[in-house]
């Protein structure tokens, strides 16, 4: 028999949910990390022939460029996502979502190459990528939110993880799967039909997510909302007219830890490989050691936030990307793997404050029937400013200067960006009734949002 929480739900209900935000965002991120690990590899000379042929450098900022391009169709899917959730519920935009990314990741892995279709191939290439940007731009929202709107008050940082951890797992699948299949079969094979394996396995975690995700519950606070009739007629128009500040915030807040994350990601194998001339192997192994460093750290975060607030365990986090962003170069570039890899996992410990509170930080700042137009809107924007265009302006960076530190340099920058996004969001919001639309008004959108809450 389950047992009652002290908030009304029980064990069990509450594992189905952290189960379904978890494995959800852990199979559409492994999607979305799939392509940027083949964007590190083989993308570039397989969908870009003739300009890889004639200027392999630039043919892999634009294989970076490809990665970035989804970023900017992720606000589209999270106005359209966001505004769809608040109308008819998380639970249904979640299905959507992950259906959506399962067929354009899918569909990736049956893509003739240049050598077949010519410059129909990169178009298709990205079309399907657009797919992807637009489907995750609606996932993160929806995801947050069931967690944290299921969560009591003083575990909402914790429960808030799940989701986030989803980011890490699914990195970590993506490496496993790419030092699988390129530990296993020659460059050849790879080549010729290797990198299609883990774009096609897709259909299967995506079944099982699917299966996992429409056994959870809807939302109580969105439940409730629809009881009390709350709901607005027009959820986007009224985020627009009277939200636009956290959303601002939201998305300044994100920028620094998705630009960093993007190095972990993808950046650092590519950049061990191609430029350090250490074994694709070796940079895939380090780069799961990090993935595992950022789901360890951003549970952490997730469980300090609720001990000692989550704008302090964000700011402790950003202050320790800031001051590791440049240092790290200098370890990296020994191409000493046990080096290389202390070097990322170093700065997975910055990653994870800075991101395991994000959920319940985002969902305390925005009111019930705008919020999930307004965590999706601001993190999708924040994904923009932040990770889309990373390793393509690092490698842009190093182009110009030679120096791998000014990478850094550029990290620590919007770092501190996201640092004072953080600042300037009152500790007034944190711990507030999720139910209470006036509390976040009154402290985020009004010059006085402490002192009117006081």
């Amino acid at each position: 028999m389950s047992t009652t929480t002290p908030h009304g739900r029980t064990r069990s209900e509450e594992r189905r949910v952290l189960a379904g935000t978890l494995v959800g965002t852990t199979i559409e991120w492994y999607d979305f990390f799939i392509y940027a690990q083949a964007a590190a590899f083989v993308l570039a000379p397989l969908f870009f022939e003739p300009l890889a042929a004639d200027s392999p450098g630039l043919a892999q900022i634009v294989s970076w460029a490809s990665v970035g391009i989804s970023f900017l169709f992720r606000p589209l899917g999270a106005i359209i996502a966001g505004h769809l959730g608040d109308r008819y519920g998380r639970k249904l935009m979640l299905v959507i979502t992950l259906m959506g990314m399962g067929v354009a990741t899918a569909a990736i892995g049956l893509l003739p190459t240049y050598a077949v279709l010519g410059v129909g191939a990169p178009i298709l290439l990205i079309l399907m990528r657009i797919l992807q940007g637009f489907s995750a731009g609606g996932e993160w929202g929806g995801a947050a939110l069931m967690s944290v709107e299921h969560a009591p008050t003083y575990r909402r940082s914790f429960f808030g993880s799940f989701p986030q951890i989803g980011v890490p797992l699914g990195m970590i699948l993506a490496t496993l799967f790419m030092f699988s299949v390129t530990n296993f079969l020659t460059e050849e094979q790879f080549l010729a039909w290797g990198w299609r394996i883990p774009f096609l396995s897709s259909v299967v975690l995506i079944l099982v997510g699917y299966l996992i995700r429409r056994s959870v519950a809807e939302s109580p606070v969105f439940t409730e909302m629809q009881e009390r009739r709350k709901e607005s007629s027009a959820p986007l128009g009224e985020l627009l007219r009277n939200h636009k500040r956290p959303v601002l915030l939201a998305a300044l807040i994100f920028a620094g830890n998705n630009a960093a994350g993007y190095l972990v990601i993808a950046f650092f194998a590519s950049y061990g490989s191609n430029v350090l001339d250490m074994p694709r192997s070796a940079t895939l192994v380090a780069s799961i050691i990090g993935g595992i460093g950022w789901l360890i750290f951003t549970m952490f975060g997730g469980w300090i936030g609720d001990k000692i607030g989550k704008r302090k365990t964000f700011i402790i986090g950003y202050l320790w990307i800031i001051a590791w962003a440049i240092p790290m170069w200098f370890l990296i570039d020994t191409a000493s793997l046990p080096l290389f890899t202390i070097a990322i996992f170093v700065l997975t410990m910055g990653l994870g404050p800075s991101y395991g509170p994000q959920s319940a930080l985002y969902a305390e700042m925005f009111p019930a029937s705008v919020r999930y137009s307004g965590v999706s809107i601001g993190y999708a924007f924040g994904s923009i400013i932040g990770g889309a265009f990373a390793p393509m302006i690092s490698e842009m960076i190093l182009g110009a200067t030679g120096q791998s530190w000014m990478i850094g340099l550029y990290i620590a920058g919007i770092s501190t960006v996201s640092l004072i996004g953080v600042l300037l969001v009152p500790k007034a919001v944190e711990g507030r009734d999720l139910n209470d639309d006036d509390a976040s008004l009154s402290a985020l959108n009004t010059a006085q949002g402490v002192a009117a809450k006081a």
